[in-house]
């Protein structure tokens, strides 16, 4: 087998990702916040940069300093043609201002009222939510706990989760790896349960419920149902507790209504769910009879290329400086260029998603059209993975309330004798039937299958009970209410 050498010359086509191309797609997916931040983090960065606020606030102060200057200049006038300082100083001190002031309460007497600039700022009141862990730390150190039971009461507590529950760790395995008996740590643990707020430190719900419920002193057939009967409870089978108490259904009702009233998560006080504020991107509007595409660009920061900096370009003779601004330069256009392009390429997706959804935008959920991405980027001209990137984490203002744009974009169910209905549409009508059920006979999935059959939707058991999952509605036995 012989062996040569050779050249050939082959043509191919390949995508490269430049640095540019990465950042518009890097840009066209972050959210509105993460945007902001990511633009306030580049005018850190980039000279080149530089704010339309910050502008105009420098100018202001520019014209602030030359009006000093001027006023500097007439001063020195005055003095050299004669006029008295004294005469001048009258003429500038507004008297009234002063007498008002000076007649006012002294500090520190019991009946002065605060002007707004003697407060302290706002941001000087704010406070840090107190935690779960930090609420029954208080309580351990003000209580007549041994330091021994400090120190175990602290090992117990950083192992309870924000439900209230003491999960991931055994007694046992506290008990060894604080060289203690477990009857001691088990003892500790019943003092911890016993603090504010009652039931945290359980191992389950059985145990949190009993804990309360010996707290409140509701009662032995009480403790008996949560010790004992707690599943019947669960599926509402009050007839087989009362079957297996031997008492009246009367007396298992009683004392299920105070069950009812027992809190299953004593942590969730101090869970610290804050509430989350959505900023839309874009607005739906109607204008002269017609939806159009707004843009939201309230706090987005308005950016330019630098002056100053174009004229370092031009003016400086050195390389290197040359060089570094060329570069600053470049990369700030691209950022602007980027952005303009992500803010235009999100108005024609909505523009897009208005012509498809017209019938939500006028009448709601329930009348929201099947939609996929591929409808959309052909109807633009764009790939299905730009619209996709645009419909992530970017919220719209509509006639209809505040949505994600992906909600418009759902799988579609068939109907008998109409148009196909989108899976969103078919759960609002899921949620509309529970909403109006009788809570003592609540509607099972079947029933509600063939509900929505004579609603003109066609769809099987298991779609609807894995849309009620979704939804978070309980099954049909936990919905039911016996009182």
């Amino acid at each position: 087998m012989g062996l040569d050498i050779r050249l050939d010359l082959k043509m191919s086509q390949q995508l490269v990702m430049t640095p540019q191309l990465q950042q518009a797609i890097k840009l066209l997916q972050l959210s509105r916040t993460d945007l902001i931040d990511a633009v306030r983090e580049e005018l850190l960065e980039n000279p080149m940069l530089e704010e339309n606020s910050e502008i105009a606030s420098t100018e202001a102060k520019m014209e602030s300093l030359q009006e000093v200057r001027k006023r500097d200049a007439e001063d020195d006038t005055r003095s050299v043609t004669g006029e008295s300082t004294a005469e001048q100083a009258k003429e500038q001190i507004d008297w009234d201002a002063y007498f008002e002031n000076y007649n006012s309460p002294t500090p520190g007497s019991g009946t002065q009222r605060l002007r707004d600039d003697d407060l302290p700022g706002f941001e000087a009141t704010l406070t840090r939510t107190e935690t779960l862990f930090d609420h029954l730390m208080w309580q351990i150190h003000v209580s007549d706990f041994t330091e021994q039971e400090q120190r175990i009461a602290a090992e117990l507590v950083g192992n309870i989760n924000d439900d209230g529950y003491l999960k991931g760790v055994t007694i046992e395995d506290l008990a060894e790896s604080l060289d203690n008996d477990p009857e001691y740590v088990e003892e500790v643990l019943e003092m911890v349960q016993r603090l504010d707020p009652i039931g945290v430190g359980a191992r389950d719900l059985r145990e949190c419920l009993l804990i309360q419920a010996r707290f409140l002193e509701l009662g032995a057939i009480v403790e008996d149902i949560i010790s004992s009967h707690i599943e019947n409870l669960e599926k509402r089978n009050l007839q087989a507790v009362a079957r297996d108490m031997d008492v009246e259904l009367d007396e298992v009702i009683e004392a299920a209504k105070l069950i009812i009233q027992l809190e299953p998560r004593p942590g969730r006080p101090f869970s610290g769910d804050e509430p989350r504020y959505i900023t839309p991107d874009i607005y739906i509007r109607k204008i002269e009879g017609e939806y159009q595409a707004v843009l939201n660009d309230d706090g987005m920061p308005r950016l330019r290329i630098s002056r100053f900096y174009k004229n370092a370009l031009k003016n400086d003779g050195n390389a290197d400086t040359k060089r570094y601004v060329t570069e600053k330069l470049n990369s700030a256009q691209w950022l602007i260029r980027s952005i303009q392009q992500r803010q235009r390429t999100i108005v024609k997706v909505t523009q897009s998603i208005i012509k498809f959804q017209q019938a939500f935008l006028d009448h709601g959920v329930e009348h929201l059209k099947p939609l996929i991405l591929r409808d959309v980027a052909e109807d633009i001209g764009m790939h299905e993975s730009t619209v996709s990137r645009v419909t992530t984490n970017k919220y719209v203002h509509s006639p209809q309330g505040i949505y994600e744009l992906k909600f418009f974009f759902n799988s579609a169910i068939t109907g008998t004798g109409r148009d196909d209905l989108a899976s969103e549409a078919v759960k609002s009508k899921i949620r509309h039937l529970v909403g109006e059920e009788d809570h003592k006979r609540p509607h099972s999935d079947q029933k509600l299958v063939e509900l929505l059959k004579k609603d003109g939707v066609k769809i099987a058991r298991r779609t609807v009970a894995k849309y009620r999952e979704a939804m978070g509605i309980l099954p049909s036995s936990k919905r039911k209410k016996m009182f």
